[in-house]
């Protein structure tokens, strides 16, 4: 590089000299010397040419290993690789919980938030419990390659029992809650089940809210979408199967793990500025196989969905969900009833539980940083004959609540619900709740 700067220099130089002499009106005498700078500053220039020729090669050559630095590799790879975003919240709870029926052992879920079907039934006195937890935190990541192709998984501490202890440091550990790719119009992975719509969940300071009253389900499913235009559009999936049954002699929900065929769900939503709306079905084949007998039988439901804004700048809206079916109990009300009654015995026959439940909730904005939701929700299940006498046959609950938002991410609520569990045998128990929770949001 040296060298083709004193070319330069030179060619500078003899170029101002030849313009100089130019300039002038010469002697026929100067015209030889005149000759002779010019032809100089041919050679000079193609000197430099050649040297210019050289240093193009040497960049064209790839460096040797030796040459090849980390940062330049870390810096090529972070260029070409996804955008990758970070996301979530962070979630305290305070629940203050009386049941008029007996007491939820230690760790339970029904103690951090509202599961219907483990509210005490047939307990001699009353009990009163505090809690104070944080398990419900929620860490987000997401992936995006800008070419139709992403990524996002989620995570929480909300498992299940067994995974930290009150006395001491309250450890609890990280779930898997979703995680899935999507490529163009297809889905693959954990995420909400495609029967459930999501959308029309009310804000609530519990973990779901209208437990009973909706369909519930994260699970592995290969999803199709389809917009349709106007508006609508139709989802298709195929999902994990999982019978839950019970047997004449005992209520306790077993996890078969027997199924042959993936359950099918469709969903047809529609999106309009007076609301969202969708309906959903589903259709699954039962399969329950002790190792001696097994048997087989159908499922399927029907769920209707939807949110309507009303009001000023749409500050409120009505939320609503009707869902009914055959042998569909682990959809709808974290399980609340069984799928399916069998004994697992020759001969006997398998028979499915009937579903019905629903909510409905209204969302009210006080103000833009003040609201509130008020809710109903319900399920009844319609068991076969000779079905245990300890199986869960309905709840209801109703709840109302107050939200602030005093800046943009943190929510402060208060809620108060009260909810009833009653058995086939005529037995009843009922939790009344006061929970306050403090969300930010990032």
């Amino acid at each position: 590089m040296r060298y083709t700067l004193i070319g330069l220099t030179s060619a500078v130089g003899l170029a101002l000299a030849a313009g100089s002499v130019s300039a002038q009106q010469t002697a026929p005498s100067e015209a030889a010397a005149l000759e002779q700078r010019l032809a100089a500053m041919e050679g000079e220039m193609s000197r430099l040419r050649a040297e210019l020729a050289g240093l193009k090669a040497e960049k064209a050559t790839p460096p040797s290993p030796t040459q090849q630095t980390a940062p330049v590799q870390t810096q090529s790879f972070q260029a070409t690789g996804p955008a990758v975003c970070f996301g979530g919240f962070i979630k305290t709870n305070a629940l203050f919980s009386r049941y008029d029926s007996g007491d939820l052992a230690t760790g339970s879920l029904g103690r951090d938030f509202y599961l219907p079907s483990q509210i005490p039934v047939g307990g001699v006195r009353e009990h009163i419990d505090a809690d104070f937890i944080a398990k419900q935190t929620r860490l987000t990541v997401s992936m995006d390659s800008g070419s139709g192709l992403s990524g996002y998984v989620e995570a929480d501490f909300q498992t299940t029992p067994g995974g930290g202890s009150e006395r001491t440091t309250n450890g609890y550990n990280l779930a898997l809650r979703r995680a899935y790719i999507t490529y163009g119009r297809w889905l693959f992975g954990q995420d909400w089940t495609t029967f459930q719509n999501v959308a029309a969940l009310p804000e609530s300071t519990d973990f779901v809210g209208p437990t009973e009253g909706t369909v519930f389900v994260r699970q592995p499913q290969v999803r199709y979408t389809l917009p349709l235009g106007a508006g609508y559009s139709l989802a298709v999936a195929l999902e994990n199967p999982e019978t839950a049954s019970i047997t004449p002699t005992a209520a306790t929900l077993i996890e078969n793990d027997d199924d042959r065929l993936p359950d099918v769900t469709a969903r047809l939503s529609l999106k309009k500025p007076y609301g969202d709306f969708a309906v959903a079905v589903l259709a699954r084949q039962l399969a329950v196989d002790n190792g001696a007998v097994g048997a087989t039988a159908s499922g399927y439901g029907l769920s209707l969905s939807g949110k309507v804004p009303f009001g000023t700048k749409s500050r409120h809206d009505l939320r609503f969900m009707l869902t009914g079916g055959e042998g569909i109990g682990r959809y709808v009300g974290l399980n609340f009833a069984p799928d399916v009654v069998y004994a697992g015995t020759q001969g006997a026959k398998m028979e499915a539980v009937g579903i019905t439940s629903g909510f409905a909730a209204v969302k009210l904005g006080w103000t833009p940083r003040l609201r509130s939701t008020f809710a109903a929700s319900f399920l009844s299940a319609d068991y076969p004959a000779g079905s245990p006498a300890l199986a869960s046959k309905s709840a209801q609950s109703l709840a109302a609540n107050l939200f602030f938002t005093p800046v943009r991410g943190l929510d402060l609520g208060i809620e108060l619900r009260t909810g009833k569990r009653e058995l086939l045998n005529g037995q009843s128990g009922r939790l009344d709740r006061l929970e306050l929770a403090a969300k930010y949001a990032y």
